[in-house]
C-alpha cells in the first residue's frame, strides 16, 4: 500500500514521521512525508496563550487530509484537541515513552537546588502553574521555538533551567543537560504526554487496517481516560490542568492524577484515584477523575484559567 504522512517540519516531528514510516515499511508498505507547517511554527514569537491553542499544530495537517493529500498524519497526542474534528479519526496510539516532564539545566542537579530567584524557561501554563505551586521563589520565562533552540537559549545563560517533556530529548538523543525526571505524583504530565496519535479520515477502513499493528492496548486505555479527564474539564492544551494514568507495577491496577494549578498563584488541587484493570472504561475512569477535581474545589480555579468552571 502505498501511504503519505502529514507531519510538521521541526526537527522532533520528523523523527516522529520518520520512526512511523520505518515501522510501515517493515511492514511492506510504500511510504512518503509530506511536510505540512502550522499555526503553531509560523508564530514562534506569538505565546501560546495569545495565540489560542486549539488545532494551532494539527488544523492546517487535518486539511491536507481532508482534501486526500495526505493519509495519515503523526501527532503529539498532547497537541490533538480532545475533540477531533468531524471527518477524523485517531486510528492507532502506538506504545507510550517516558511521560513525564525533565528539568534541564547546564548548572543546577534538580529543581530544589535551584536558587531563589533564578529563571525557568517554559511555554506551558500547566508546568508554569505546578512550578510556581512547588517553587514560588522561582521566575518562570516564556520560552519558545524547537528544541535545539530552548537548549542554545539555555547555553546561553538565558535561564537557569527550561522545562520539557521527556519523551523529545529522549528521542532526540539531547539528554546531555537532562538533571531530574519529575514524577507524575508531584509534577503531573500533560494528558497524552510521551504518547503519539496517529490521525487519519474517518472511513479509511485501508489505511485505519494497515495502522492497526502500531496500536497499543495499554497506551490507548491510558491516554483515553485522560483525555476523557480533560473534555470534562474543558481544557485544552494550555490550560493548566496535568492529567496521567498508568499500571500499577505488579498489580492488577491503574491508577489516575490529575491536578489544575493557576500559574499566578500556584494554588493547586490535585486528586488520585487507583481502579482494578477491567472494572472500568477508560472514559469512565477519566471522567471519574474530573469529578473529583470539582467536588476538591478545582471549579475556581478552572475558572480563572479558561476551563469550565462548575
Amino acid at each position: 500500500m502505498n501511504l503519505r504522512i502529514g507531519s510538521r517540519g521541526s526537527q522532533l516531528a520528523l523523527w516522529q514521521a520518520h520512526h512511523i514510516a520505518g515501522l510501515l515499511r517493515g511492514q511492506g508498505h510504500a511510504v512518503e512525508i509530506e511536510i505540512i507547517k502550522t499555526t503553531g511554527d509560523r508564530l514562534q514569537e506569538v505565546t501560546f496563550a495569545q495565540v489560542g491553542s486549539k488545532g494551532m499544530f494539527t488544523k492546517e495537517i487535518e486539511e491536507a487530509l481532508a482534501a486526500g493529500t495526505v493519509d495519515l498524519a503523526v501527532h503529539s497526542l498532547k497537541d490533538l484537541p480532545t475533540e477531533l474534528t468531524a471527518g477524523f479519526a485517531l486510528a492507532a496510539t502506538p506504545k507510550r515513552v517516558d511521560p513525564r516532564d525533565v528539568l534541564v539545566s547546564a548548572k543546577y542537579r534538580d529543581l530544589k537546588s535551584l536558587p531563589a530567584g533564578a529563571k525557568v524557561g517554559t511555554s506551558s501554563q500547566r508546568r508554569r502553574a505546578q512550578l510556581k505551586a512547588l517553587r514560588p521563589d522561582i521566575e518562570a520565562v516564556e520560552f519558545r521555538g524547537n528544541v535545539d533552540t530552548r537548549l542554545r537559549k539555555l547555553g546561553e545563560g538565558q535561564v537557569d533551567a527550561i522545562l520539557l517533556a521527556a519523551a523529545g530529548l529522549d528521542r532526540l538523543e539531547k539528554t546531555e543537560w537532562v538533571r531530574e525526571r519529575l514524577e507524575p505524583t508531584e509534577f503531573c504530565p500533560a494528558a497524552g504526554q510521551g504518547s503519539l496519535g496517529i490521525e487519519t479520515r474517518l472511513g479509511d477502513e485501508a489505511t485505519i487496517a494497515a495502522l492497526a499493528f502500531l496500536d497499543d492496548a495499554a497506551t490507548r486505555f491510558a491516554v483515553t481516560a485522560e483525555r476523557a479527564a480533560l473534555a470534562a474539564l474543558g481544557g485544552g492544551c494550555q490550560v493548566p490542568i496535568g492529567v496521567h494514568c498508568r499500571p500499577v507495577a505488579g498489580d492488577a491496577a491503574v491508577e489516575i492524577f490529575a491536578v489544575v494549578a493557576v500559574p499566578e498563584s500556584g494554588k493547586t488541587v490535585r486528586v488520585y484515584h487507583r481502579a482494578v484493570r477491567g472494572t472500568t472504561s477508560a472514559e469512565a475512569l477519566g471522567e471519574l477523575a474530573a469529578e473529583m477535581l470539582f467536588e476538591a474545589g478545582a471549579g475556581p480555579l478552572l475558572a480563572a484559567v479558561g476551563g469550565t468552571a462548575r
